[in-house]
């Protein structure tokens, strides 16, 4: 196919779109677009300041656009029912959820239920804000679901004996990568209970490659190890904006007919920047693994598939 840009992006008016991290970076991107194609967006986040300053952005941009922020601590459980019971006295249904938030080589540390923070907040958080919405995504005509992974799911693994990371030595990067590999096997079985529930839904993964944005380290305020800034520095020189960033995850949310489970990347230099394509490096993923992930993930978060 031609190379995909964002004027390829049908009309999505009266279409609902949901951003979590949607206040900054290739959050804010996508939301921008979404909004500028006619979607009524609403982005999640934690900091209200900042939601306030991201709003003030994408009316400027996409100044028809209904447009709305909502908190949201993907940290806390708690904050996650309370969004679930919020978004759903405010809207009636949801046409279009790009789980995007997350957080990127942070130090070792749990969230307020006690999972490894990487873990808690890419995937438990997700997977219990998906499952919380379910409803309103079968109320839509055909419902997205977008979850935003990473080339370094690759190198990931799950631990099903130690998925909090707390024996043996740490690795933030080996957990980031363990959280991604995390959003590619929810995506596939969420598919397959979304088809055997009758729902007409789409779940579908982006990567953006390298990506410049905001806080290459998640936001937090440590330091950078020296290996680090050398990494930094050498992938500043391959490295896109995020508005091109976000293009996989406008393409996933966006291309009329994907297909269950396509991967959307960067088309160039070996899926770090481009264009994006559908299927760009695929990310092994195996069934059995992603059932019993979603078991565990049900036992630990609380929260079901609704019947």
């Amino acid at each position: 196919m031609a190379r995909w840009t964002p004027a390829d992006i049908p009309d999505l008016s009266g279409r609902l779109a949901l951003v979590t991290g949607g206040n900054r970076g290739l959050g804010l991107e996508t939301a921008a677009m979404l909004a500028a194609r006619g979607a009524d967006v609403v982005i999640a986040c934690r900091n209200a300041s900042a939601a306030d300053e991201a709003l003030a952005k994408l009316r400027a941009r996409a100044p028809a656009a209904k447009t709305e922020a909502m908190d949201l601590d993907l940290t806390r459980l708690s904050s996650v029912r309370a969004f679930v019971q919020d978004f759903t006295r405010r809207h009636d249904r949801l046409d279009i959820l790009v789980n995007n938030a997350g957080v990127f080589g942070i130090n070792q540390g749990l969230t307020e239920d006690g999972f490894e923070l990487h873990y808690g907040t890419n995937h438990f958080g997700h997977f219990a804000l998906t499952l919380g919405l379910m409803e309103l995504l079968a109320r839509a005509p055909a419902p997205r679901i977008v979850a935003v992974t990473s080339m370094m799911a690759r190198q990931g693994k799950i631990d099903f004996d130690d998925l909090d990371r707390r024996k043996g030595k740490y690795s933030k990067w080996q957990a980031y990568s363990d959280s991604k590999l995390a959003n590619v096997l929810f995506a596939q079985e969420l598919q397959r209970r979304m088809e055997r529930a009758g729902i007409p839904g789409t779940a579908v993964l982006a990567h953006p490659g390298y990506a410049a944005t905001n806080s290459p380290f998640g936001g937090s305020s440590m330091t950078p190890t020296p290996a680090e800034v050398v990494l930094l520095v050498i992938g500043s020189a391959f490295s896109q904006s995020p508005a091109m960033g976000a293009q996989p995850t406008l393409m996933a949310a966006t291309l009329p007919g994907a297909s269950p489970g396509t991967l959307f990347g960067p088309g160039r230099m070996g899926g770090m920047r481009g264009s994006p394509v559908a299927d760009g490096q695929r990310i092994p993923a195996d069934a059995e693994t992603a059932a019993r992930l979603w078991a565990v993930s049900e036992q630990l978060t609380g929260v079901r598939f609704p019947a």
